[in-house]
Protein backbone atom coordinates (compact mmCIF):
# COMPACT_ATOMS: atom_id res chain seq x y z
CA UNK A 1 0.00 0.00 0.00
CA UNK A 2 1.35 3.40 -0.97
CA UNK A 3 1.80 5.90 1.82
CA UNK A 4 0.02 9.19 1.33
CA UNK A 5 2.49 12.06 0.94
CA UNK A 6 2.67 14.24 4.01
CA UNK A 7 0.96 17.60 3.68
CA UNK A 8 3.34 20.51 3.50
CA UNK A 9 3.32 22.92 6.40
CA UNK A 10 3.09 26.66 5.68
CA UNK A 11 3.65 29.69 7.89
CA UNK A 12 3.12 33.34 7.01
CA UNK A 13 4.96 35.98 9.03
CA UNK A 14 3.44 39.43 8.67
CA UNK A 15 -0.29 39.87 8.04
CA UNK A 16 -0.26 43.15 6.16
CA UNK A 17 -1.80 43.59 2.73
CA UNK A 18 0.35 41.01 0.91
CA UNK A 19 0.90 38.55 3.77
CA UNK A 20 -2.76 38.69 4.73
CA UNK A 21 -3.90 38.06 1.15
CA UNK A 22 -1.46 35.15 0.88
CA UNK A 23 -2.79 33.66 4.11
CA UNK A 24 -6.40 33.95 2.91
CA UNK A 25 -5.60 32.30 -0.43
CA UNK A 26 -3.73 29.41 1.22
CA UNK A 27 -6.69 28.90 3.54
CA UNK A 28 -9.11 29.02 0.60
CA UNK A 29 -7.09 26.26 -1.07
CA UNK A 30 -7.53 24.09 2.00
CA UNK A 31 -3.92 24.38 3.16
CA UNK A 32 -3.05 24.38 6.85
CA UNK A 33 -1.32 27.68 7.55
CA UNK A 34 0.16 29.29 10.66
CA UNK A 35 -0.38 33.07 10.64
CA UNK A 36 2.02 35.18 12.69
CA UNK A 37 2.15 38.90 13.43
CA UNK A 38 3.17 41.13 16.33
CA UNK A 39 -0.04 43.13 15.94
CA UNK A 40 -2.70 41.53 18.15
CA UNK A 41 -5.62 42.96 16.17
CA UNK A 42 -4.34 41.40 12.96
CA UNK A 43 -3.80 38.08 14.69
CA UNK A 44 -7.36 38.14 16.01
CA UNK A 45 -8.67 39.02 12.53
CA UNK A 46 -7.03 35.92 11.03
CA UNK A 47 -7.91 33.57 13.87
CA UNK A 48 -11.02 32.45 11.96
CA UNK A 49 -9.15 32.16 8.64
CA UNK A 50 -5.82 30.47 9.34
CA UNK A 51 -5.44 27.04 10.91
CA UNK A 52 -3.37 28.53 13.74
CA UNK A 53 -2.36 32.05 14.74
CA UNK A 54 0.10 33.57 17.19
CA UNK A 55 1.15 37.04 18.27
CA UNK A 56 4.93 37.32 18.20
CA UNK A 57 7.90 39.34 17.03
CA UNK A 58 9.46 37.78 13.92
CA UNK A 59 12.99 38.43 15.17
CA UNK A 60 12.41 36.80 18.56
CA UNK A 61 14.07 33.41 18.11
CA UNK A 62 12.62 31.91 21.30
CA UNK A 63 9.08 32.85 20.24
CA UNK A 64 9.58 31.30 16.79
CA UNK A 65 10.85 28.09 18.35
CA UNK A 66 7.93 28.06 20.80
CA UNK A 67 5.37 27.96 17.94
CA UNK A 68 7.28 25.10 16.31
CA UNK A 69 8.49 27.06 13.29
CA UNK A 70 11.17 24.45 12.59
CA UNK A 71 8.43 21.95 11.69
CA UNK A 72 7.29 24.05 8.73
CA UNK A 73 8.37 23.35 5.15
CA UNK A 74 7.65 26.84 3.85
CA UNK A 75 7.85 30.12 5.73
CA UNK A 76 6.75 33.29 3.92
CA UNK A 77 8.00 36.59 5.32
CA UNK A 78 6.09 39.77 4.52
CA UNK A 79 7.16 42.48 6.95
CA UNK A 80 6.36 46.07 6.11
CA UNK A 81 8.26 47.95 8.82
CA UNK A 82 11.52 48.45 6.89
CA UNK A 83 13.98 45.85 5.67
CA UNK A 84 15.97 45.18 8.83
CA UNK A 85 13.38 42.94 10.48
CA UNK A 86 12.86 41.04 7.24
CA UNK A 87 16.60 40.43 6.83
CA UNK A 88 17.09 39.34 10.44
CA UNK A 89 14.08 37.03 10.32
CA UNK A 90 15.31 35.43 7.08
CA UNK A 91 18.80 34.88 8.49
CA UNK A 92 17.40 33.39 11.68
CA UNK A 93 15.05 31.01 9.87
CA UNK A 94 17.77 29.74 7.53
CA UNK A 95 20.06 29.15 10.51
CA UNK A 96 17.22 27.18 12.12
CA UNK A 97 17.13 24.88 9.08
CA UNK A 98 13.88 25.94 7.39
CA UNK A 99 13.93 24.37 3.90
CA UNK A 100 12.10 27.12 2.04
CA UNK A 101 12.11 30.75 3.17
CA UNK A 102 10.25 33.03 0.76
CA UNK A 103 10.52 36.76 1.36
CA UNK A 104 8.76 39.84 0.03
CA UNK A 105 11.39 42.39 -1.06
CA UNK A 106 10.80 46.13 -0.90
CA UNK A 107 13.45 47.17 -3.44
CA UNK A 108 16.56 46.06 -5.35
CA UNK A 109 18.90 46.61 -2.38
CA UNK A 110 16.65 44.52 -0.13
CA UNK A 111 16.63 41.75 -2.76
CA UNK A 112 20.44 41.81 -3.03
CA UNK A 113 20.85 41.33 0.72
CA UNK A 114 18.21 38.60 0.86
CA UNK A 115 20.01 36.66 -1.87
CA UNK A 116 23.30 36.88 0.02
CA UNK A 117 21.82 35.50 3.24
CA UNK A 118 20.12 32.56 1.55
CA UNK A 119 16.47 33.44 0.92
CA UNK A 120 15.08 30.67 -1.31
CA UNK A 121 12.66 32.86 -3.26
CA UNK A 122 12.30 36.62 -3.36
CA UNK A 123 8.92 38.10 -4.22
CA UNK A 124 8.16 41.53 -5.69
CA UNK A 125 4.34 41.63 -5.70
CA UNK A 126 4.04 45.22 -6.95
CA UNK A 127 6.69 44.78 -9.66
CA UNK A 128 5.28 41.42 -10.76
CA UNK A 129 1.80 42.86 -11.06
CA UNK A 130 3.17 45.84 -12.99
CA UNK A 131 4.85 43.45 -15.46
CA UNK A 132 1.61 41.54 -15.97
CA UNK A 133 -0.50 44.67 -16.45
CA UNK A 134 2.03 46.29 -18.80
CA UNK A 135 2.26 43.21 -20.99
CA UNK A 136 -1.52 42.85 -21.08
CA UNK A 137 -1.93 46.49 -22.10
CA UNK A 138 0.79 46.42 -24.76
CA UNK A 139 -0.49 43.23 -26.40
CA UNK A 140 -4.16 42.30 -26.42
CA UNK A 141 -3.05 38.76 -27.30
CA UNK A 142 -1.49 38.21 -23.87
CA UNK A 143 -3.92 37.21 -21.12
CA UNK A 144 -1.37 36.49 -18.39
CA UNK A 145 2.34 36.86 -17.74
CA UNK A 146 4.58 35.22 -15.14
CA UNK A 147 8.21 36.28 -14.80
CA UNK A 148 10.46 33.32 -13.97
CA UNK A 149 13.72 35.31 -13.95
CA UNK A 150 15.18 38.42 -15.55
CA UNK A 151 15.41 36.54 -18.85
CA UNK A 152 12.66 33.89 -18.88
CA UNK A 153 8.89 34.02 -18.50
CA UNK A 154 5.65 32.15 -19.07
CA UNK A 155 2.91 33.91 -21.04
CA UNK A 156 -0.61 32.99 -22.05
CA UNK A 157 -1.31 34.01 -25.65
CA UNK A 158 -4.64 33.95 -27.47
CA UNK A 159 -4.38 32.06 -30.78
CA UNK A 160 -5.75 33.90 -33.80
CA UNK A 161 -7.17 32.69 -37.12
CA UNK A 162 -3.60 32.86 -38.41
CA UNK A 163 -2.76 29.60 -36.63
CA UNK A 164 -6.23 28.04 -36.48
CA UNK A 165 -6.64 24.46 -37.71
CA UNK A 166 -2.90 23.90 -37.68
CA UNK A 167 -1.06 21.41 -35.49
CA UNK A 168 1.85 22.31 -33.23
CA UNK A 169 4.01 20.25 -35.58
CA UNK A 170 2.97 22.41 -38.53
CA UNK A 171 3.51 25.64 -36.60
CA UNK A 172 7.11 24.69 -35.73
CA UNK A 173 7.07 27.05 -32.75
CA UNK A 174 10.09 25.48 -31.09
CA UNK A 175 12.35 25.64 -34.13
CA UNK A 176 11.13 29.01 -35.43
CA UNK A 177 10.82 30.96 -32.18
CA UNK A 178 12.75 28.89 -29.62
CA UNK A 179 9.65 28.78 -27.37
CA UNK A 180 7.77 25.81 -25.93
CA UNK A 181 4.01 25.34 -25.62
CA UNK A 182 3.53 23.71 -22.22
CA UNK A 183 -0.29 23.73 -22.24
CA UNK A 184 -3.23 24.57 -24.47
CA UNK A 185 -6.41 25.91 -22.88
CA UNK A 186 -9.38 24.96 -25.00
CA UNK A 187 -11.78 26.23 -22.34
CA UNK A 188 -11.80 26.76 -18.58
CA UNK A 189 -12.58 23.07 -18.10
CA UNK A 190 -10.51 21.65 -20.96
CA UNK A 191 -6.75 22.12 -20.65
CA UNK A 192 -4.18 20.00 -22.48
CA UNK A 193 -1.00 19.69 -20.42
CA UNK A 194 2.21 18.94 -22.38
CA UNK A 195 0.28 18.77 -25.66
CA UNK A 196 1.53 16.45 -28.39
CA UNK A 197 2.84 17.81 -31.69
CA UNK A 198 -0.36 16.50 -33.32
CA UNK A 199 -2.53 18.83 -31.20
CA UNK A 200 -4.66 21.06 -33.43
CA UNK A 201 -4.94 24.72 -32.47
CA UNK A 202 -8.33 26.42 -32.71
CA UNK A 203 -9.03 30.13 -33.00
CA UNK A 204 -9.11 31.70 -29.48
CA UNK A 205 -7.28 28.80 -27.83
CA UNK A 206 -4.90 30.04 -25.15
CA UNK A 207 -1.31 28.89 -25.62
CA UNK A 208 0.68 28.69 -22.39
CA UNK A 209 4.20 29.39 -23.62
CA UNK A 210 7.60 29.38 -21.91
CA UNK A 211 10.81 30.90 -23.23
CA UNK A 212 13.34 33.70 -23.25
CA UNK A 213 11.66 37.11 -23.05
CA UNK A 214 13.00 38.26 -26.43
CA UNK A 215 11.84 35.04 -28.11
CA UNK A 216 8.42 35.30 -26.46
CA UNK A 217 8.06 38.88 -27.66
CA UNK A 218 8.90 37.84 -31.24
CA UNK A 219 6.49 34.89 -31.03
CA UNK A 220 3.54 36.96 -29.85
CA UNK A 221 4.21 39.59 -32.52
CA UNK A 222 4.84 37.28 -35.46
CA UNK A 223 3.75 33.76 -34.59
CA UNK A 224 0.14 33.98 -33.46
Amino acid sequence: MKRKPERKQFAVIGLGRFGGSLCKELARLGVDVLALDKNLERVQEYSTIASHTAELDAIDEDSLKAVGIRNFDYVMISLGEGIQSSILATLMLKEMGIKQVWVKANDAYHEKVLKKIGADKIIHPERDMAFRIANHIVSEKITDYIELSDEYSIIEIIASEKVANKSLLELEIRSRYNCSIIAVKKSEDHILISPSLETKIDNQDILVTIGNNEDLDRFQREGV
